[in-house]
């Protein structure tokens, strides 16, 4: 069954109030606005990029057909070089997500390609999601 995150720029998108953006934007140093992932882009401006992950970075999911404005999501705890935990709303429709494993699957252990905890199955998710990186409040 696929899953569209569709509205995670803001306002009241397929699954309500709550979307990653501004979850993010309340649950970080990171003021950025817009869909999800135009902020890897605003952030070149204002704050520092990343391919290392530290807490409180923001991970910014790249534009896809799965994730049409990408996605957000604020680092909570690195567990080691591929593995964090993080924070987010809307991965799972209309849900706050806490604690939840995001793997880092990049050839080059940059960041670029990762797999996201999936609660209803209990465990990774099997999708790959292009990433960005991190922005450094």
């Amino acid at each position: 069954m696929p899953l569209f995150l569709a509205a995670c720029a803001g306002g009241r998108g397929w699954n309500g109030s709550v979307q990653c953006a501004p979850y993010a934007r309340e649950h970080s140093a990171v003021n950025l606005r817009g869909a999800a992932a135009s902020w890897w882009g605003q952030a070149g401006r204002v704050y520092g990029r990343s391919n290392t992950p530290r807490r409180g970075d923001v991970l910014v999911f790249r534009s896809t057909r799965r994730l049409p404005s990408g996605h957000v999501s604020v680092v909570q705890q690195v567990k080691s070089a591929r593995w964090v935990l993080v924070e987010h709303a809307n991965w799972e429709p209309g849900r706050i997500t806490r604690s939840a494993p995001v793997e880092d699957v990049s050839a080059a252990n940059d960041w670029t390609r990762v797999r996201v905890w999936w609660s209803p199955i209990k465990g990774m998710g099997k999708t790959i999601y292009p990433t960005y990186g991190f922005i450094e409040p």
